[in-house]
């Protein structure tokens, strides 16, 4: 089963958008609202290395980013790909942005 992940916020016109792209594609998600939970957002920011916006989206454990990075492998055709590939490495791992451009393809 595909696990997804995102930090969220409730007035967060980025993370609604998300929200409303992975359930076009009838996938469920786990949502974590950091506005008001300051251990939650300090675990966001730690897992994501240091960004502090929202939406910030893990799959299997992987950082995609936010939601232009989302967007952008569902654009590319590539988020299929991420989604059923679970990876082998610790569900810890962050994918750099220029790691996004590799997923998918062989």
């Amino acid at each position: 089963m595909t696990r997804i992940l995102l930090y969220t916020t409730q007035f967060c016109g980025y993370c609604r958008a998300a929200k409303q792209l992975l359930r076009g594609k009838a996938l469920d998600f786990e949502e974590i609202d950091v506005a008001f939970d300051a251990d939650k957002r300090a675990e966001m920011i730690e897992r994501a290395h240091g960004l502090r916006t929202v939406p910030q989206i893990f799959i299997h454990g992987r950082h995609v980013g936010g939601y232009e990075e989302l967007a952008d492998l569902e654009r590319e055709g590539k988020l299929d790909a991420w989604l059923a590939d679970a990876p082998e490495a610790p569900a810890s791992e962050t994918l750099e942005p220029a790691a996004l451009a590799d997923v998918g393809e062989t």
